[in-house]
């Protein structure tokens, strides 16, 4: 079983920058496909960053420049790292993990809150 934490989510003006973290348990993490992803209230859930176990990357468009997702196999852990945050960012953050590279994303965190203020 796949149990996924994320953390650092809070408070930040426009313009300002957070880094996401999510800590994931799994024996054999390295092989896990890993994404980020938001629902901001009223909207559907929506890809924000993907990256596979040969760290291929894949962003939404509205994040492409801005934001970098990147994975430290080593202490089982993906981050997504926040830059020139919009308001329009405001959204709970997801982490989920794709245990059989089939990008099916089967298991998900419990979500971090963002909050972007002008």
């Amino acid at each position: 079983q796949v149990q996924l934490v994320e953390s650092g989510g809070g408070l930040v003006q426009a313009g300002g920058s957070l880094r996401l973290s999510c800590a994931a348990s799994g024996r054999t993490f390295s092989s896990y496909g890993m994404g980020w992803f938001r629902q901001a209230p009223g909207k559907q859930r929506e890809l924000v960053a993907t990256i596979n176990s040969a760290e291929t990357t894949v962003y939404a468009d509205s994040v492409k420049g801005r934001f970098t997702i990147a994975r430290d196999n080593a202490k089982n852990t993906v981050y997504l790292q926040m830059n020139s945050l919009k308001p329009e960012d405001t959204a709970v953050y997801y982490c989920a993990a794709d245990p059989t590279a089939r990008n099916i994303y089967s298991y998900w965190g419990q979500g971090t809150q963002v909050t972007v203020s002008s």
